[in-house]
């Protein structure tokens, strides 16, 4: 696979701490200030190339984290903060200024400081037609508003700061319906954008079938898909489905993806874990196991142990399998998902049928028998929520899939231990000041 260059994103490394940015100057590399008047093609194409590759950075934080409080799975290495703080364990609550909050939080505003350089570098050069302009601009709105959205998965009722363009001039911290309203909107503005655009800049291998305008719009509508399901407004989820590259007859696989590779400079899969070591190792929540259905396929995924494994009082036998090598790509969304989400918002809308429909084609998929349960709108749900727990594991969707169903509570989580909580978001960093 073709391996990222980050020449100017390390040029114009963004230290994000509560949302002050500082200019960083490479002796060998063109300045801020520099790129930001009367930029050339090949420093929009690297600033783009930055904008794609930091996506990556943070994000085992934010998957392990979010996956931690919803109880599918743990995390054994030798910080204690993550079977302590993220399980509530005796009267620890979760820190405004930690690892598992600053780095996803972090490395997400950095992209998004990122992408507002490329929308300013657009403006003040000359060096591409408007049609490559828009194409830039396109880019960077979708993948901003990527980023604002796994900050808002976090954060919760909190919301977000969306306007950061000005580190002099922070916007304010928005509530999570308009922070929703924020990101839609943002993805819309970039599927607009991508209207007769073109693309001068060249995305990784990650995003092959997805790197044209056309065909990144309908990234774009996924992305705008699952943003609107997870703010439960589900015929607007409904329509960005049908606009996206959903396909309830394909490959439940395709998508683009974030990709790895042992070349200079580049990333491992932070997410892949050597089999059986004692340490540093994603544990499956006992749970997991306890409740899947013999024959699916899916539980490939885990990985039995040996001999089982134990920290802090909690216990597991099975461990991660879902990323083979160090350079497996993650997926960012793929075509099961979308399907997953289809089958959600028309079971909402009261299409029961059409729902349990999708659901059967992801059924199917993992090696199961059609659907035979009561075709109602609470069973249903249920249902669906049963097969995202087995199709989108540890890939950092749980916590918020049972959020907004009411269910990240005790009520429907197990207390690994006595006087753990469950928590239902994030606080602000401390670093933000509010």
């Amino acid at each position: 696979m073709k391996a990222y260059i980050i020449l100017l994103l390390t040029a114009l490394s963004l230290a994000l701490t509560g949302c002050e940015i500082d200019e960083q100057v490479d002796p060998n590399g063109p300045s801020l200030s520099g790129v930001l008047n009367d930029a050339t093609e090949v420093e929009l194409d690297l600033l783009a190339t930055g904008v794609e590759a930091g996506m990556r950075n943070g994000f085992s934080s934010y998957v392990t984290a979010s996956g931690t409080i919803a109880r599918e799975l743990y995390i054994f290495d030798a910080d204690p903060r993550n079977t302590e703080d993220l399980l509530g364990k005796g009267d620890l609550q979760l820190d405004a200024n930690t690892f598992y909050l600053t780095a996803p939080f972090g490395s997400r505003y950095t992209v998004v400081k990122n992408a507002n350089i490329l929308l300013e570098a657009v403006n003040n050069t000359d060096a591409v037609t408007e049609a490559e302009k828009q194409g830039y601009r396109a880019f960077a709105n979708t993948i901003k508003a990527y980023m604002l959205s796994q900050v808002l998965d976090l954060l919760g009722t909190n919301g977000i700061r969306v306007d950061v363009a000005d580190p002099a001039n922070l916007g304010p911290y928005l509530s999570q319906d308009a922070s929703y309203d924020a990101i839609l909107a943002l993805l819309d503005e970039a599927n607009s954008q991508l209207q007769g655009a073109e693309f001068a800049f060249v995305l990784s291998d990650g995003f092959a079938g997805f790197n044209t305008p056309s065909t990144f719009a309908r990234f774009n509508r996924a992305i705008a898909a699952r943003v609107a399901t997870h703010a439960a407004r589900y015929q607007a989820a409904l329509d960005y489905v049908e606009d996206s590259f959903l396909d309830l007859d394909g490959d439940i696989s395709v998508g683009p993806e974030h990709i790895f590779s042992t070349s200079p400079g580049d990333l491992l899969n932070p997410l892949n874990k050597a089999p059986l070591q004692s340490g540093d190792q994603i544990i499956v929540h006992p749970r997991i196991i306890a409740n899947a259905t013999a024959g699916d396929n899916r539980l490939n995924k885990f990985r039995r142990r040996t001999q089982a494994t134990s920290q802090d009082g909690l216990n597991g036998e099975f461990e991660t399998a879902l990323y083979e090598t160090a350079t497996t790509p993650i997926d960012i969304i793929r075509n099961e998902e979308l399907i997953l989400i289809y089958a959600e918002a028309n079971i909402n809308l009261g299409n029961l049928e059409e729902g349990v429909m999708a659901l059967n084609i992801i059924r199917e998929a993992a090696g199961l028998d059609e659907y035979d349960g009561p075709v109602t709108q609470e069973a249903l749900i249920d249902e669906m929520l049963y097969q995202r727990c087995y199709s989108l594991w540890g890939e950092g969707h749980r916590m918020f899939d049972l959020r907004r169903y009411g269910r990240l509570n005790a009520q429907f989580l197990p207390i690994d231990r006595p006087g753990d909580d469950v928590f239902t978001q994030f606080p602000i960093p401390l670093s933000e000041g509010v």
